[in-house]
């Protein structure tokens, strides 16, 4: 079965309210058995346009990816984020 692997990337308005969200998320990341690849640290814009904080975790497959994303863990940390951030989120099926 191949990997999920949960993609976004994020503009945040207030960085001192976004620390609950990370809170919450990277419990509930580790959950649901999520792997963390990259998270927030430098990067590169080839093309396109960038959003300052890029995330990348693995799950053992899509499935898994979505249980994560509408979990209520997952939501409650959402609830948090929504409000002082900007994102686009995917999960892509891993080859």
């Amino acid at each position: 079965m191949p990997k999920g692997y949960y993609i976004g990337r994020v503009s945040v308005h207030d960085a001192e309210a976004y620390k609950a969200y990370a809170a919450k998320a990277t419990a509930a990341i580790a959950q649901y058995g999520g792997r963390v690849l990259a998270r927030g640290g430098a990067f590169e814009i080839l093309e396109g346009e960038a959003r300052a904080r890029n995330v990348v975790i693995e799950f053992e497959s899509v499935e898994a990816a979505r249980r994560f994303y509408f979990s209520p863990e997952y939501t409650e940390a959402r609830r948090l984020r929504m409000p002082i951030s900007v994102g686009d989120f995917v999960i892509v099926e891993g080859v």
